[in-house]
């Protein structure tokens, strides 16, 4: 496959240096940036009838200080973030709607970024991305067509750097709480021959975290050629980083967060003197490396079209140390030391991930005065190793260095075609279509973990139709209303918990408003998102930290989400947001105390009725920006029983934000001085957990007693970051 991916390549180069140069025509429409074709097929414009914000580079620059890329969406519509270590550096997440991430579609210049098997996306494995993004656009809901798995809360889409005119480079270094520090050096050469730009970035973050131990070292690369000519972009990028983590993500109960906030048991154990001791190398290690390829052609002022090629490859494993492990969950044979059979040892082991990605994308995109129509589709393919190493045991019996105690490959492909396009009526009315066609294979073999055959072999055949309309009131005045359907398959881990899992299907409703002169816009809309066999978190974790789903039967989300900016005068603004809704488990069964009980109606997990936002914003100037962040989140489940031991409770947090440029006529084009205290009040918070219930048989025999708990992750207090970029 990887010679595959070579000869695709050079195929594209050949027949884009030997194609025809278009011929030039006149412009009688807006021209869209041949940059922006590259992401023209899982975008929306501002008129869709698809609920969306957009991020440019300017509005992350004031706050890319080291935090995490989900962190700096924090204040937008429907978001909540959070941060195993606590301080938005390493493992971060961000749900939307109360989605869960696994239900967020991510793409990268249209390609998924999602891991194929468990779904996810793991930002930590891209530090310092957002230094490395253009404009970023996130949908709500179900949203338009895009590759990879299917949205089904949210899917954020990704253009990275677009390519500069002049010749530029720039130096970041930020410092902060928690030994926190990061370092970005960025270039361009600027159009050279006014045909060829080369550009990169190399960065590294690191952080000891709020929890302890929970140190992060991420180091990242961003490379780009790209080639211009008339209506020709050709872009070709290498991107990806290597992180080294300290687990943080098992949390702590309780009484633990009452008395010890920051505390870590990952890692914990005792010595043979009965010590407490905590093993130095508890980490995850991974490296992930992007190579994509983008040809994006403008044949007139109707057609354009893109090509993308991708390859991905990541490897790495995560360590621990194991207390007490039975011989025989490794495949090993029981010892005989003297007179004493040996059956149990303290051992290291490693748990790989070895995996190849390739994708292909393709669209067409025709537009005139009428008509928007995009055509297209992907084809992926990953396959991945699982495999785990034992690389030290106090009693190693019959294992040699690196034996695998467990072996395992998961394969999967993923096809869609669609089309979709936005059709003008009159000055008005327009009508909105989407219709995609996904297929989706995955099969494995193989032992997993626990050292069981796991085998799936499953084919998923869906049709995902959209359609809207939009009514255009006057210049300031626009509502819309949407129809959205939308397929998704479950991950590696939901056939690990539950091998009978079903896929889940969505039908979102939207219905909004937009209003937008020079002083005052409100973008205000209300969705029913109604589910069939959602995949919704259990609240409970696997051995190694991945949330457990199950599915829910029906279920719904119902909300209204206001999002505006006001202009109170020419140096000071006010952009609140505010979610309020309903979601619900409509007939929810839970084992207790041995008894299978109806609960009817419940809380989905991990689902605050009440989600606010607020960005005061005062600017003096244009060099010179001040602005005070409020982010509120109601109280909100981490089961789906409505069990109180299973509640977050709410949650108030501010922070406060400086930006300040000087333009200097020294070596320096200008320098940005930039400041961030999170959590100004010092708010004791937490922003994820898990919940958990098993059965008691042993306590009193003849009873079953159903036991429940919870584990936290506690965020940061008062904490800062200050940085200085140096522009040349």
């Amino acid at each position: 496959m990887k010679n595959l991916f070579l000869f695709l390549t050079l195929l594209v180069l050949s027949i884009s240096a030997n194609a025809q140069e278009p011929k030039k025509v006149k412009d009688t429409t807006k021209v869209q940036k041949l940059d922006e074709v590259l992401i023209k097929a899982v975008r929306v414009e501002a008129t869709s009838p698809i609920t969306h914000s957009n991020v440019t580079k300017k509005e992350f620059e004031k706050r890319n200080l080291g935090q995490d890329l989900p962190i700096l969406l924090n204040f937008l519509p429907s978001v909540v973030t959070t941060s195993d270590a606590g301080a938005g550096v390493g493992y971060t997440g961000i749900r939307v709607r109360g989605v869960s991430p696994q239900s967020t579609n991510i793409t990268i210049n249209g390609i998924p970024y999602n891991d194929a098997e468990s779904l996810g996306t793991f930002w930590v494995n891209l530090g310092d991305f957002s230094s490395s993004v253009e404009s970023l656009q996130l949908q709500r809901g179900v949203g338009t067509s895009t590759n990879g798995a299917g949205a089904f809360g949210a899917s954020v889409n990704i253009l990275t750097d677009a390519i500069t005119e002049k010749s530029s480079a720039e130096i970041s270094n930020s410092f902060g709480s928690y030994n926190t520090k990061k370092h970005t050096l960025k270039f361009s050469t600027g159009k050279l021959n006014n045909h060829f730009e080369v550009s990169g970035r190399l960065s590294q973050i690191k952080s000891d975290g709020y929890v302890d131990r929970a140190e992060s070292n991420l180091k990242s690369y961003f490379f780009q050629a790209s080639y211009i000519k008339n209506n020709t972009l050709i872009k070709g990028l290498m991107f990806g980083g290597y992180e080294i983590t300290y687990q943080a993500w098992n949390g702590i109960d309780a009484v633990t967060l009452a008395t010890d906030r920051t505390f870590n048991p990952s890692g914990m154990y005792t010595d043979n003197e009965g010590n407490l001791r905590f093993y130095n190398n508890e980490v995850d290690n991974y490296k992930q490396d992007h190579y994509q390829l983008h040809w994006s052609e403008r044949y007139n002022n109707n057609w354009s079209t893109s090509l993308g090629l991708n390859y991905t490859y990541g490897r790495g494993y995560f360590e621990q140390y194991k207390e007490d492990e039975n011989f025989a969950d490794y495949g090993l044979d029981d010892i005989t030391i003297g007179s004493e059979t040996v059956n149990s040892t303290n051992l290291i082991r490693r748990r790989w991930l070895d995996n190849d990605f390739y994708v292909v994308t393709a669209s067409a995109n025709y537009k005139n005065e009428v008509i928007n129509a995009s055509f297209g589709g992907s084809y992926s393919t990953y396959s991945g190793d699982h495999f785990g190493e034992i690389i030290w045991a106090e009693f190693a019996g019959n294992t040699e260095i690196r034996d695998r105690y467990y072996d395992g490959n998961g394969k999967k492909t993923d096809f869609n075609i669609y089309s979709k396009g936005t059709f003008r009526l009159d000055e008005n009315w327009s009508l909105y279509a989407d219709l995609q066609l996904r297929s989706v294979g995955y099969k494995t073999t193989g032992l997993i973990s626990d050292r069981v055959n796991l085998r799936i072999d499953e084919t998923y055949n869906f049709f995902n139709p959209k359609t809207g309309i939009t009514y255009k009131l006057n210049s300031n005045n626009t509502f819309y209303f949407s129809y959205a359907r939308a397929n998704r398959e479950p991950s590696r881990s939901d056939f690990e918990s539950n091998s009978a899992i079903k896929p889940e299907q969505l039908n979102d409703f939207e219905l909004g408003w937009r209003h937008d002169n020079n002083k005052f816009r409100i973008y205000a809309n209300a969705y029913y998102m109604l589910y069939n066999e959602q995949l919704v978190l259990t609240g409970a974790l696997d051995d190694v930290g991945t949330p457990i789903r199950t599915n829910s039967g029906d279920s719904y989300r119902l909300g209204l989400e206001v999002d505006a900016a006001i202009q109170l005068s020419n140096k000071l603004a006010v952009q609140p947001n505010v979610t309020i809704s309903s979601n619900k488990n409509k007939n929810t069964f839970s084992q207790i105390d041995g008894n299978l009980v109806s609960l009817g109606k419940t809380n989905i997990s991990f689902s605050p009725e009440l989600v606010a936002a607020n960005a005061l914003i005062f600017r003096p100037s244009s060099r010179f920006q001040v602005s005070f962040l409020s982010k509120y989140v109601g109280k909100q489940y981490m089961g789906n029983n409505d069990s109180e031991a299973s509640k977050l409770k709410s949650y108030f947090v501010n922070d406060f934000n400086i930006s300040y440029e000087i333009e200097t006529i020294s070596v320096f084009k200008s320098i940005i001085l930039s400041g961030l205290i999170n959590n100004v009040f010092g708010e004791k918070y937490v922003s994820n957990g898990y919940y958990y219930t098993y059965d008691d048989i042993w306590s009193n025999p003849g009873v079953t007693t159903t036991i429940e708990g919870a584990g936290y992750y506690p965020q940061a207090t008062t904490n800062f970051l200050i940085g200085v970029t140096l522009k040349f």
